[in-house]
């Protein structure tokens, strides 16, 4: 028994020294050959990315920054001005830098479009023509508009659209650069002219018919009432004249003058016309009637003694026939109904011949909002409209620096207050 148990111990024991040896060159071997796809740590030094970057990474290049240092010139629209940039020259060297494209900064604000029209990258200098233009207008009138002296001082520099201006010497506040609004010779010039026309224009209008109801003149050097329609006139008249020369001297520009205040002048205009026309008719009218009543007054002034002298005739007979009496008391009818008659048309020669206060002015304001029956409501709603528009026009052309563009709407407004008072012309008593 025990024999049995030795033999089955020993079978054992070689059995698990066969296993054991077959297993320990598996082991080996997967030690030697591990795996690339399950071991990272395995990857070759060539694609460690420190390397990699330590190896490709170009030197580094230094940014040169310019700086505008000089200014040359009277910074002014429609002028000439050279800029000197120091390191222009190293800017422009980078393919990527175009000094062409460099334009214009005034308080931080691009002229658009205002390219050079000299480069010197030698010299580091760039020279400009300062325009006006389509891109840049909304720049321009920001910087000129409402103007409180001929000049004011702004920040200047240069640089590319779109991206913010070179450093610059005039950035500073006690080194800012005066951009001048109105050139100082031809502002006193078109001062003096305004000034000048205006004078004279006050002084027609005060001493004169120039805007005053026409007519002849009244006895003592007294002068006839102010006329609204005139008025009105000669007001948009004077307005869209100065403005004119106030923008042409800040911009230079010529063609301001808007569609629509084209068609303000024309409701204006048109108005004075209509009003001429009217008190024109009225004026014949009472002319051709007052020369009939003028007729026919003569002829019964002349028929009246006529039949008094034939009466007399028949009362001095010393003997009246019937037919003698029936003709006398024909006679004196005749000379009653002839009488009446000239008292009828003497009233009537009154009611047709202006009083001399009616030809005199009462006052400028009472000239232009009253008619023979007092202050009318029509002509007062002209008179207001005229002066909220002509306020609206100078605001903008202050502003803005361009001639307002009045809505269909708003011109519509006008145009029926001018109808409303031409139509209250007709039986208007003048």
């Amino acid at each position: 028994m025990n024999a049995i148990k030795l033999a089955g111990l020993a079978l054992f024991s070689l059995i698990f020294v066969a296993a054991t040896t077959q297993s320990v060159p598996a082991q080996t071997t997967s030690q030697q050959v591990p795996p690339q796809t399950n071991n990272p740590q395995s990857a070759t030094p060539a694609t460690n990315p420190q390397t990699t970057a330590q190896t490709t990474n170009p030197q580094t290049v230094a940014i040169v920054q310019p700086k505008v240092i000089a200014l040359d010139g009277n910074l002014e629209a429609d002028d000439l001005i050279r800029v000197e940039v120091k390191d222009l020259d190293k800017w422009a060297a980078t393919p990527t830098n175009d000094p062409a494209k460099l334009v214009p900064f005034l308080n931080g604000l691009a002229l658009l479009g205002n390219y050079p029209e000299e480069i010197h990258t030698s010299e580091n200098h760039l020279h400009y023509h300062l325009r006006i233009t389509s891109e840049n207008k909304k720049v321009w009138t920001d910087l000129l508009g409402a103007p409180t002296g001929l000049r004011h001082p702004v920040t200047f520099s240069v640089g590319l659209q779109g991206q913010s201006p070179f450093d610059s010497v005039f950035h500073a506040k006690d080194k800012e650069v005066p951009l001048t609004v109105i050139s100082p010779v031809y502002g006193i010039i078109a001062l003096v002219l305004v000034l000048a026309t205006l004078i004279l224009l006050v002084w027609l209008a005060r001493t004169t018919n120039l805007i005053r109801e026409p007519g002849p003149k009244p006895a003592g050097g007294k002068l006839r009432p102010y006329n609204l329609g005139r008025t009105q006139m000669a007001f948009w008249f004077f307005l869209v004249y100065a403005s004119y020369v106030a923008i042409w001297l800040i911009t230079n520009a010529l063609d301001t003058i808007t569609a629509s205040l084209l068609g303000l002048i024309g409701i204006s205009a048109g108005t004075a016309l209509s009003e001429a026309m009217i008190d024109s008719g009225k004026d014949s009218l009472k002319t051709g009637q007052l020369q009939d009543l003028t007729a026919e007054k003569q002829s019964l002034e002349q028929s009246i003694p006529e039949l008094q002298s034939q009466i007399s005739a028949v009362n001095a007979k010393a003997t009246l026939a019937p037919e003698d009496v029936s003709n006398r008391d024909s006679l004196n009818k005749q000379i009653q109904d002839s009488r009446t008659r000239l008292g009828q048309v003497n009233q009537q020669i009154q009611e047709l011949t202006p009083s001399a206060s009616d030809d005199i002015s009462s006052g400028f304001l009472r000239d232009v909002l009253s008619d023979a029956s007092g202050y009318s409501f029509h002509r007062f709603q002209i008179f207001a409209w005229t002066l909220v528009l002509g306020v609206i026009f100078i605001s903008s052309v202050y502003n803005e620096l361009t001639m307002p563009e009045f809505s269909a709407t708003l011109l519509g407004l006008m145009g029926i207050s001018s109808g409303t008072y031409i139509g209250f012309k007709f039986p208007e008593e003048k």
